[in-house]
């Protein structure tokens, strides 16, 4: 049993206000000649849609049965064919290297050390193709928002209490159903260095969904890489 099972039956309450970035994946996949994977799919939030909007095959993969369960009922529901695995990310191996690996929704500050986040790094770079991209965001972290969030239970978009715990660059979030979960951030610096460990490239670092540049007022790292030819 995974520790995101308890989180399935909130996902989608959690991720309802982020849906700029749905478009911004389904071009990514639009460009890719090649198989598509979405790590941490979910509940198909975006998987979903990309498949629809593109007509391609997509694998999404994730640890959690109960958010693939949710995310197969989902895509039956809404006639599309999506393969869905169970596998933890830092174990991804693919039988055919992709053309494009995407993880929306900052699922990637889910992973709590440098070697679990170079380790999936690394294997995304051993399994996309020459030129093949690799597409991520997560929050640039501010203190000042985490002051104002720190210590405090939230009403929206799901009942939840936030407590920031600096000597683990950690943020954890416990739900009033019980369940809990923790994201540790990131900085550029060491997001670049995962690209330089990876052998991976940068090829564009956006501000927001729209493409905007990133710049000191950016409060979202959106990043895409490559592998390269």
């Amino acid at each position: 049993m995974s520790s995101y099972d308890a989180i399935a039956p909130l996902y989608d309450l959690w991720a309802a206000d982020m849906t700029e970035d749905v478009d911004f994946y389904a071009a990514l996949a639009e460009d890719a000649e090649g198989p598509i994977v979405e790590l941490a799919v979910g509940t198909g939030r975006v998987a979903i849609p990309v498949a629809k909007h593109t007509g391609k095959h997509v694998l999404g993969i994730d640890s959690s049965p109960a958010m693939l369960a949710l995310a197969g009922e989902r895509a039956a529901n809404a006639g599309i064919d999506l393969e869905l695995r169970e596998c933890d990310m830092r174990e991804l191996t693919l039988e055919e290297p992709a053309a494009l690996v995407y993880c929306p929704f900052r699922s990637l500050l889910h992973l709590p050390t440098w070697e679990d986040r170079r380790r999936v790094f690394e294997r995304v770079a051993a399994n996309l193709r020459p030129g093949g991209r690799f597409a991520w965001n997560a929050f640039v972290f501010d203190f000042a928002i985490a002051g104002r969030l720190h210590g405090r239970w939230h009403e929206e978009p799901v009942r939840h209490h936030i407590d920031h715990i600096p000597t683990d660059n950690r943020i954890d979030i416990a739900f009033d159903t019980g369940a809990r979960t923790s994201l540790w951030w990131v900085t550029r610096s060491e997001w670049e260095a995962l690209l330089d460990a990876s052998g991976l490239q940068t090829e564009a670092l956006y501000g927001w969904f729209d493409r905007r540049p990133f710049d000191a007022d950016s409060r979202e790292f959106v990043w895409v890489a490559r592998r390269p030819r």
